[in-house]
């Protein structure tokens, strides 16, 4: 993607939130991760179906093992395996695969795809010398070899070199040679790979998961990157339809900043691009998100938005080579989301007193937050144990992270630390731990089938989860309210939080504590569950099946849903809250005033204060409800969790569909119809 200001795209019209920006584009190169290569179309990148569609005939074998045919592409139709066959083979990436496979050394820097994006690209673009720019990309040639990962550079160029000339002369080509091949060489292969590192974007599916990556033409690469952008973009990750296509396309509304779109030093104009690409492979489209005027810059990010200055700073560094210098970045002091995604306590402890510290290291506590949250983390994510990663997140966001001395000092130096609520890794120990309980919940109601205490418990494990999914959807959206450009991230918390609150909601296991199942009189309409005081379900609704979505009062929807949320989760916040101290202190996961001057305040003291220096509670680690907590499964809380739920999945797939379209509100919608069916179906 474009890294040096020069090169901008600018809107030609006045475009509204909510837009798109560019018909679906189609790409100058791709490539799927290797560890999809059996399970997904190497064209379009969509799942196989259960008979795919091999490579065509002519996939060649190989002299090593003239009996061997490779097999490293499938495709889900006749019509991508005839359109992306023939580059497979002729661009060397079937010869590439095939020298990594048989001899790993060659390349041990684990997936293959950016080199097998680049092979792509120099097969199909017209000869040419290494450049700072290759047909309009800049490839940033001569800062990647200076770079800490040149070695990977390197024996990725060599690799393909060998590649192209296995290509050539397959029969006489010893494939592990690759010490032969000088950096002169393969000067145009690493001028290719630096082009697909600072231009690739990674392709997702509609879950986020990663597929693999895609390099755009200029009408895509040359939108800058801004952590405050004005746009965004999805993938479509289908089938191309088969021409012509009679369907309406939205035309491109940017252009280059300067004398059109033909621009000097190699640049070739956009429907120059169009012709040479086809119509195949993983398509992106760029959407707005924020009111864009005629003339002004279109931006969309690189990076996590929700990360601190610093963070984002070194990852556009890292992998782009550029230093920010967006609105966001270049605030002086720090916008309130940056400093609170930053923000850390210290406070001294002794047998006396209880005082803050604000004088400590706060890259040193940082970092040993840091470590320790990851390392909680990879509990869960690698090594599969949900509980310990529970427990631990649970510790460090109650009773914070110690300062141990290596040195004999004061007694009065004993620091410890705690996070912000806000802060940036509290919002990935959310993540986590809605995650974790969730998971933990599954497997323990997947060995008792029987209504008994396992399952009780299974449904206060249910009940945590949701917590922690609703305190991550309210922090996310109190930042939100600040930033307009976290909408991406802040529309999936809302929805993932809207289905976690209707399944506990429907949960058979209410039948213990409540006798009388949720009142549905009519399964295909939401209304017994709309909140009197606003017109949200109506309007979603009406929009969501009318195919068109207003978007004119967006500010409007935002703070009626919010008011509406806020009475709701007052009622329901306690009871979500039950046996875990942590969301007990937090107040309100929804208003976060209770925070106070948020700069300044100490939340760690407030815990101490609250909790004495005791552990935080194991939430739902295999303890029975008590009496006193039973008694908040009531009908009452069933149906306002359940109308809590319908609120925020609506509001989730509104959001999403300023991102991505309509069809993430209709599929929202769908979804609180097909969970209505489903508790009738209780009674």
């Amino acid at each position: 993607m474009e890294m040096e200001m020069e090169m901008e795209m600018r809107a030609e019209e006045d475009i509204e939130i909510g837009e798109d920006i560019t018909p679906p584009l189609t790409p100058l190169a791709f490539a799927l991760h290797d560890s999809l290569l059996s399970s997904h179309c190497s064209s379009c990148f969509s799942l196989l179906p259960p008979h795919p569609f091999p490579p065509l005939h002519f996939t060649p074998t190989f002299p090593h093992n003239p009996h061997h045919v490779l097999s490293s592409s499938s495709y889900c139709s006749p019509l991508c395996s005839t359109s992306d066959s023939p580059l497979h083979v002729s661009s060397a990436e079937l010869h590439l695969l095939h020298l990594l496979q048989s001899h790993p050394s060659t390349y041990p820097h684990g997936d293959s795809s950016d080199l097998r994006a680049a092979l792509r690209l120099l097969h199909s673009l017209p000869a040419m010398g290494p450049s700072a720019r290759i047909v309009g990309l800049l490839t940033n040639h001569h800062k990647f070899l200076h770079h800490d990962d040149h070695h990977r550079i390197r024996d990725g160029a060599r690799a393909m070199f060998l590649a192209r000339k296995m290509r050539d002369e397959a029969p006489n080509v010893c494939s592990d040679n690759s010490s032969s091949v000088s950096p002169d060489d393969a000067v145009l292969e690493e001028a290719a790979l630096c082009l697909v590192l600072t231009n690739a974007v990674e392709v997702q599916d509609k879950t986020g998961r990663t597929l693999g990556i895609s390099v755009y033409g200029p009408s895509f690469c040359w939108i800058n990157h801004s952590c405050s952008p004005n746009a965004c973009y999805r993938f479509l990750v289908s089938p191309p339809p088969p021409p012509p296509c009679s369907a309406e396309k939205t035309p491109l509304r940017i252009a280059p900043l300067g004398q059109g779109t033909q621009i000097e030093s190699g640049v070739c104009s956009n429907n120059v691009f169009i012709k040479e690409c086809g119509s195949y492979g993983p398509r992106v489209i760029v959407r707005s998100i924020k009111r864009i005027k005629k003339g002004e810059e279109v931006t969309v990010t690189y990076t996590d938005l929700l990360q601190p200055k610093a963070m984002r700073q070194s990852e556009l560094w890292s992998r782009y080579r550029f230093i920010c210098s967006c609105t966001r970045c270049s605030a002086s002091p720090l916008t309130y989301v940056d400093q609170v995604l930053e923000e850390i306590s210290a406070a001294n402890f002794n047998s006396s007193s209880l005082s803050s510290d604000i004088n400590f290291n706060r890259d040193k506590a940082t970092q040993r937050l840091t470590n320790y949250i990851d390392d909680a983390i990879d509990d869960y994510l690698s090594i599969g144990d949900p509980e310990s990663s529970s427990v631990r997140l649970e510790h460090v966001l109650t009773q914070g992270l110690s300062d141990k001395q290596s040195e004999c000092e004061e007694e009065t130096s004993q620091l410890t630390y705690w996070l912000h609520p806000l802060h940036h890794l509290s919002l990935n120990a959310y993540t986590t731990l809605a995650s974790a309980y969730k998971i933990r919940a599954t497997d323990l109601s997947a060995l008792y089938s029987k209504m008994d205490d396992h399952l009780l418990n299974a449904l206060d494990l249910s009940r945590t989860s949701t917590a922690y999914s609703l305190l991550l959807a309210g922090a996310t959206h109190h930042l939100f309210r600040s930033e307009s450009s976290l909408i991406v991230s802040v529309a999936n918390f809302w929805s993932s939080a809207g289905e976690s609150l209707l399944t506990l909601a429907r949960s058979s296991v209410w039948s213990q504590f409540v006798q009388q199942d949720l009142p549905v009189s009519n399964p295909s309409s939401t209304g017994k569950y709309r909140c009197p005081n606003c017109s949200l379900a109506d309007k979603f609704e009406t929009d969501s099946f009318h195919g068109q979505v207003r978007y004119a009062d967006f500010d409007y929807v935002s703070n009626e849903f919010v008011d509406c949320v806020n009475n709701f989760t007052q009622n329901v916040w306690n009871f979500l809250g039950l046996g875990c101290h942590y969301l007990r202190v937090v107040k309100n996961p929804i208003d976060f005033s209770w925070l106070g001057t948020i700069r300044y305040s100490s939340v760690g003291e407030d815990i101490v204060r609250s909790s004495g220096t005791e552990v935080a509670s194991k939430c739902g680690a295999g303890r029975r409800i008590s009496g006193s907590e039973a008694e908040g499964y009531n009908n009452q809380v069933r149906i306002c969790l359940f109308k809590l739920g319908v609120h925020c999945l609506l509001y989730g797939g509104y959001l999403a569909s300023i991102c991505y379209g309509n069809s993430h509100l209709t599929r929202n919608v769908g979804k609180i119809l097909d969970l209505e069916e489903s508790i009738e179906s209780l009674s």
